[in-house]
């Protein structure tokens, strides 16, 4: 995969120049309040799964913060001790720091050194790591969840949001469309990408697809080898579900029957896909847990 090339220098010029809000800049609290619902809402069960209203008097630490969605969520919805955020990207944590100052909570900003794992917080010290969308992006996540470990409180917990391989983001969007149909028509430089170095595997086809065609490193994981990650390192963790893209996800659904009958489509695939069930909400099951992009972890001392 292309991330084993990828160095430490790559990753935080990347995140630097992307982010989630695509550096969208808040003029008010109403901008910024409203622009965390949404997101919210374009991610069916991701409230519940990576809660910010559980941390009254507690020391958060939200690690890979990005421009402050869900520091702006534990600022309405909790109450916390102590509040801090790191990010790898300078440009992402100047914009937290500005979006912030509309809720008018004291955040404690580091930004995190690309060349080394360590998490400049003492031993014992941490009541709640939140952790969304950033170990599937890093060069060694299991040594980042080590540093979890060590800062952990013995009574503490962890909630980890990492790409999840049951899902339809995989299945349908990366193996149907990007590998058989050449990417979605609205992404020019995906189709650039793919034409001029055409996937080897669905690995390599899904980093291009996540955060970006240029995204350096992103990696999928199914739900035993994460929790076997967790296990190694002196952690107990518990599968807690998925969350569902509407845009990449629930809005592509009506694919689904085309790409069953696709002939090329690999057999995996076809049966996760035919094999689908719905929630009385609408969203699609995989033997019995959602099959959606976000997959949802919590982690306490083993």
């Amino acid at each position: 995969m292309q991330h084993a090339k990828a160095s430490k220098k790559e990753i935080k010029k990347y995140w630097n120049r992307h982010n989630v809000t695509d550096h969208q800049l808040f003029g008010s609290v109403e901008d910024s309040v409203n622009a965390m619902v949404w997101r919210d809402h374009c991610y069916l069960y991701y409230k519940d799964l990576m809660p910010t209203n559980k941390a009254d008097g507690k020391v958060v630490l939200d690690y890979g913060c990005g421009p402050g969605h869900d520091l702006v969520g534990f600022s309405i919805n909790s109450n916390p001790k102590r509040l801090i955020a790191m990010d790898v990207s300078a440009q992402s944590i100047k914009e937290a720091k500005g979006r912030l100052m509309f809720h008018q909570k004291q955040v404690e900003f580091s930004e995190i050194d690309a060349s080394s794992t360590h998490i400049p917080l003492e031993d014992n010290s941490v009541d709640l790591i939140h952790c969304s969308g950033v170990l599937h992006h890093t060069l060694n996540p299991k040594e980042i969840l080590k540093e979890f470990r060590r800062i952990l409180k013995k009574d503490g917990e962890i909630q980890i949001m990492v790409y999840n391989y049951e899902s339809i983001w995989v299945h349908l969007y990366v193996a149907y469309e990007v590998m058989l149909k050449g990417g979605s028509i609205k992404d020019t430089l995906l189709r650039k990408l793919l034409l001029k170095n055409p996937p080897r595997s669905m690995e390599e086809a899904f980093q291009a697809t996540t955060d970006g065609a240029a995204c350096p490193v992103s990696r999928y994981y199914l739900k035993e080898d994460f929790l076997s990650m967790l296990q190694e390192v002196g952690l107990k963790g518990h599968y807690k579900g998925a969350f569902v893209s509407m845009w990449m996800e629930m809005n592509r659904l009506s694919k689904r029957f085309e790409a069953i009958l696709d002939k090329r489509l690999d057999n995996f695939s076809r049966s996760f896909l035919y094999n689908l069930t719905f929630d009385e909400r609408g969203a699609p099951l995989y033997n019995g847990h959602v099959a959606g992009i976000g997959g949802c972890y919590s982690a306490q001392y083993d």
